[in-house]
């Protein structure tokens, strides 16, 4: 019994770092499109910070509904987990990348639409049955 416990947590795991891969895959095709949006049209750059809450906010809602969809229970609690392996791993290349980085009201904004985002999708992706 305890083995096929141990099997299936391992089964979730995977399934959440997937639907985390996913949402950032997402995530960076739906910027480029913007990037080229922005580059090719008169959309102005006051747009950029809402865009990209809402292209992070759907991208995780995605993958958290595509992660549970194969996992029973727990949709809150797994699809939270897409959102925050999300947001520390965007955090993470944004400090590698960017060497002033640090914590303001936007990535406030982010980690908890991340979050509830996450949260959603998973309660979507386990009713979706």
């Amino acid at each position: 019994m305890g083995d096929i416990k141990k099997s299936e947590f391992s089964k979730n795991v995977i399934r959440i770092i997937k639907g985390s891969i996913t949402a950032i895959i997402l995530t960076l095709i739906l910027l480029l499109i913007f990037a080229l949006l922005l580059t090719y049209t008169k959309l102005q750059e006051n747009l950029i910070n809402p865009v990209i809450i809402v292209i992070s906010g759907v991208s995780i809602l995605i993958g958290s509904s595509i992660s549970t969809l194969k996992i029973n229970k727990n949709g809150l609690l797994n699809g939270s987990l897409v959102g925050l392996i999300y947001i520390i791993t965007i955090y993470l290349i944004s400090s590698i990348i960017l060497a002033n980085f640090k914590i303001n009201l936007y990535s406030t904004i982010m980690i908890f639409v991340s979050i509830i985002m996450g949260m959603i999708g998973g309660i979507i992706g386990v009713n979706l049955k």
